[in-house]
Parts: structure tokens; C-alpha cells; sequence
């Protein structure tokens, strides 16, 4: 269709041209009729889209529920990105310096704890946590990887 509506485009712009070349009226009303049967081709083939894709179904969601770190139940919604964890001062401190390693999925922005139920069947890459943040990575704030590093840290 879009080819379509391009020729005839093109058509009524050669059109154009003759009835400014001849100063023929004829020829500036063909190139009219031309766009007009243009806009037309395209009405039609955004209407026809437009049913086309109202017809099919949405795709299944279906969220499940998990435990973030600190014990709050969060609706998990596996093809969505995670939020950003909400990382203190503190913690940002104590992470940046360390060599533990986190996990981090091609293509998106967070990195995770290995256990996070996120990743599910995921392909994941090892980085240091440190290393996750100065590429640009930041926190999942469904496994909270900078509070529990952070803690785990202080605790050894």
C-alpha cells in the first residue's frame, strides 16, 4: 500500500509540474485528483491496521508475587524491567569498593544478586559490583543487591 500511495505521490507531483509548465488547468485538477486518491489509499489502509490489530488478543500477563530483601511482597512482572533499587548514602559507599560479583542481563540497565527471581531463565554476565557501577548499571529493586552486599560488608 505504501507503494502505492508513493506513485501516486509522485504522479500528482509531475502532474503539478506540467499544469505550472503549460499554465493547463486540466493537468493541476488531474494532480488534485491524483492526492486525493492518495490520502484515500492511505485512510483505508490505517483503518484496515487499526481493525487488524484490535482484533488480536492482548498477551497473557501474569505477574507473580515475590519477597524483596527487606521482607516486602512485590508483584514481579517478568517481562518488565525491575525499578531501580533506592540505594543510602551509606551503602553506595560501602559497594563501590567491592569485587563481589553481581549479575547484569545484555541490554538492560540493573544488576542483580545471583538468587534474584527476576533473572528467572535469563542469560547473565558476571561483573563486580564496582565494576556493574561504573559501566552504568544500577541496582534491582527486586533483590536489593546494594543493601545486601552493603550489610554483608559491614558484617564481615
Amino acid at each position: 500500500m505504501l507503494f502505492l500511495v508513493l506513485a501516486l505521490v509522485v504522479v500528482a507531483f509531475g502532474l503539478l509540474v506540467t499544469a505550472l509548465a503549460t499554465s493547463a488547468m486540466v493537468w493541476a485538477w488531474l494532480s488534485v485528483g491524483a492526492s486525493v486518491v492518495a490520502a484515500v489509499v492511505l485512510v483505508v489502509d490505517w483503518r484496515r491496521r487499526r481493525r487488524r490489530s484490535a482484533a488480536l488478543p492482548p498477551p497473557p500477563v501474569a505477574p507473580a508475587m515475590v519477597e524483596r530483601a527487606d521482607g516486602a511482597g512485590v508483584e514481579l512482572d517478568t517481562d518488565a524491567e525491575p525499578a531501580e533499587e533506592d540505594t543510602d548514602a551509606a551503602d553506595l559507599l560501602a559497594v563501590t569498593e567491592l569485587d563481589t560479583e553481581v549479575r547484569v542481563v545484555d541490554e538492560r540497565p540493573r544488576y542483580h544478586l545471583a538468587t534474584c527471581p527476576w533473572l528467572a531463565e535469563r542469560p547473565t554476565l558476571t561483573l563486580p559490583v564496582r565494576e556493574a557501577r561504573e559501566l552504568g548499571f544500577t541496582p534491582c529493586a527486586v533483590c536489593s543487591p546494594d543493601r545486601s552486599l552493603a550489610a554483608a560488608h559491614r558484617a564481615g
